[in-house]
């Protein structure tokens, strides 16, 4: 019934990647209007068309725009969202899939986080359920310990048929990235500085 609707999202935010199997379990979800996930993940995944929010600049004004500066940062952005697959609005921003071609291809892709001031999270778990949903929804539940929380919210999501590779908080994967986000966004904004000669 939404084999078109996930082909297009795979398309738009994943280059054609096959959709990980959670993903697509909130992705129909989503688009039936159920509740049960997004009362305890709070995602709100992206609509077709919307703008992926390093390719975003209508926030800026034509002088910004204008500016030599400016016009580095948005280039090395516009480089950066070839590798940062964000899906959803959630956590400090957007939350998403790291894929650029160093990273191992025999492991679960790295998920990643990306907040409003534009800086990079990663996130522990090997499905975005996991890791950048409900670790970090472990947080704002009524129980005080993230790590009962963690517990409970995987539970909760095992009666919903998804459940996690583990409901141990301190057990999640987290593998260090191959590449570092943070250390490639700056490369790559300097190296645009260096093509306008601002070096």
């Amino acid at each position: 019934m939404y084999d078109e609707r996930l082909a297009e999202f795979s398309r738009e935010r994943l280059d054609g990647r096959p959709i990980p199997d959670d993903l697509r379990v909130l992705l129909v979800a989503q688009w039936e209007g159920r509740t049960d996930f997004t009362r305890l993940l709070d995602l709100d995944f992206f609509e077709a068309g919307e703008v992926h929010p390093l390719l975003d600049t209508s926030y800026l004004s034509e002088k910004e725009l204008a500016d030599p500066e400016m016009q580095a940062v948005n280039a090395g952005a516009a480089e950066m969202a070839k590798y940062v697959k964000l899906v959803a609005k959630g956590g400090k921003g957007w939350i998403g899939y790291w894929l650029h071609p160093d990273e191992p291809t025999d492991r679960a892709w790295h998920l990643i986080e990306l907040d409003t001031e534009f800086t990079f999270w990663g996130l522990a778990g090997l499905t975005l359920t996991e890791g950048a949903a409900a670790a970090e929804q472990a947080r704002y539940q009524d129980e005080p310990d993230k790590r009962i929380a963690f517990t409970q919210v995987a539970a909760e999501l095992a009666e919903l048929v998804l459940p996690l590779s583990t409901q141990d908080y301190d057990a999640r994967d987290d593998a260090e990235y191959a590449v570092d986000p943070e250390e490639l966004m700056e490369e790559l904004i300097e190296a645009e500085r260096e093509k306008l000669g601002l070096r």
